[in-house]
């Protein structure tokens, strides 16, 4: 990496607001989590019958996983309009207007009709409220992942945005609490109580969010007049190799959940190899795991570089792929929580915790918002559509389908790993390490936290 790359990481040793920012950015991220992530285990669970009843049990759960595919195909385009808005007017902003627009979106959900209330009517409204939710998603991440990195010190990247990715098995473990609660309402209440609950946790983050202060780097930009004005197209056009490779490394994690957790919440349902209270408590088990998890593996690739985790942790999901169904058709509860935590904590965790530093590296300051957002969210339209796919292989080829699905997943992040440089290797670091040196000893860190170059000025 040269010093041009380095100078728009920010303060070295971080801004005093590094850690609010990063668990302001958090709690955003779990809230938007426990929404969408919600509506994915009331998909397997309630909105086939709810919604497309009338059915078979396997067409409504197709109709059930259609609906949750439109919500992550949604998410490029507010993916788009989010990484705009974050070049062009602020990483801020954005975090504010996509919290609010979601937790309207899921409140809704709550109180909507079903198809037994208002017919045809239910379904095409839910469509609805679930693209506006994609729209929100998409535009979300970009923004507080930015604003963690972009506050972090140099060296700890992989660790402050580590927190921001850990949101998202909060947001998991309260969904899943929540739902796990509701289970014995019984009715409509099951599924209804936690989007309506929703609420209180956007308030809270909304009070927490207009707190924390715009990133440095953004300011930087702006102060400079180097503030794109079309990023998008600008990134497209400069960094679409970047933009495919990331895609690439996003599905590995973000397809690859979508098999190993979000369909088989259904499989274990509809195989009856475990009743829903079972599966729940499992998802709650490794979803808390995954906080930490997620925060760990982050941390390690501050350590040891970006690209070894993820090739590593993509060649163990190839190879994990069979066994994991293996496991869960003995119908054994310990070895069905087991596999999903382990599903959870590694297979997933470790490539989140590794793309909060690595997709911010792979583009400029001026288009980074942009370029991370089409990455990150372009992926979404594979996965969202994945439970849908992943059903259709189970009927053709039975539980091999699946597994083998999600072993290409894992192959096409693992190929993508290969193929995509590394943003923080033992160049890099030392790079730091004396820039860091050389401040202390001229106490530039104190005197000046954050200048435009400063890589040029302290090596």
């Amino acid at each position: 990496m040269t010093t041009a790359a380095l100078q728009m990481r920010g303060p070295i040793e971080g801004t005093p607001d590094a850690k609010r920012v990063a668990v302001g950015s958090s709690v955003g991220a779990v809230i938007e989590t426990y929404d969408f992530i919600g509506f994915g285990t009331a998909a397997a669970l309630y909105f086939g019958t709810a919604f497309f009843p009338g059915q078979s049990s396997v067409a409504g759960t197709l109709a059930a996983f259609a609906t949750l595919g439109v919500g992550f195909a949604a998410r490029p385009i507010g993916g788009i309009i989010g990484g705009h808005l974050g070049d062009r007017v602020g990483r801020k902003p954005v975090l504010v207007a996509s919290l609010i627009v979601m937790g309207l979106a899921t409140f809704v959900i709550g109180l909507l009709p079903t198809y037994a209330q208002v017919g045809v009517i239910a379904p095409i409204l839910l469509v609805i409220v679930r693209i506006v939710q994609g729209l929100a998603f998409g535009a979300e991440w970009g923004g507080a992942i930015l604003m963690s990195y972009e506050h972090a010190p140099w060296r700890s990247k992989g660790r402050y945005t580590g927190i921001v990715q850990a949101g998202f098995p909060v947001g998991l473990l309260l969904a899943n609490l929540v739902f796990l609660g509701s289970v014995h309402l019984g009715g409509d209440w099951a599924w209804r109580v936690p989007f309506l609950a929703s609420i209180v946790l956007v308030a809270v983050g909304l009070i927490i969010r207009a707190k924390v202060p715009e990133s440095p780097v953004f300011d930087e930009v702006k102060e400079s007049g180097r503030v794109e004005k079309s990023p998008v197209m600008e990134s497209i056009k400069h960094d679409w190799r970047d933009i495919l490779r990331g895609i690439g490394l996003r599905i590995a994690e973000t397809a690859g959940y979508a098999v190993s957790i979000t369909y088989m919440i259904s499989y274990l349902h509809s195989e009856e190899l475990a009743t829903k209270s079972e599966t729940l408590t499992a998802l709650c088990i490794a979803s808390a795991i995954g906080v930490a998890a997620t925060v760990g593996w982050a941390t390690l690739t501050d350590k040891v570089g970006r690209r070894p985790v993820y090739i590593g942790v993509c060649a163990f999901a190839v190879l994990f792929a069979i066994p994991m169904f293996l496991l869960v058709n003995t119908g054994m509860i310990l070895f069905i929580a087991a596999t999903i935590i382990l599903s959870y904590a590694v297979c997933q965790n470790a490539l989140a915790g590794a793309q909060g530093a690595w997709f911010p590296e792979l583009f400029d300051a001026a288009r980074r918002a942009s370029g991370a957002s089409l990455a990150y969210q372009i992926s979404a339209m594979v996965s969202g559509f994945t439970p849908f796919i992943t059903t259709l292989l189970f009927i053709w080829l039975g539980w091999v389908g699946p597994a083998l699905l999600f072993a290409a997943y894992a192959a096409i992040g693992l190929v993508a790993a290969l193929l995509t440089r590394e943003t923080w290797g033992p160049a890099e670091r030392r790079m730091v390490a004396d820039a860091q040196r050389d401040a202390a000893e001229h106490d530039l860190v104190a005197e000046r936290p954050f200048v435009s170059n400063p890589t040029k000025e302290l090596l």
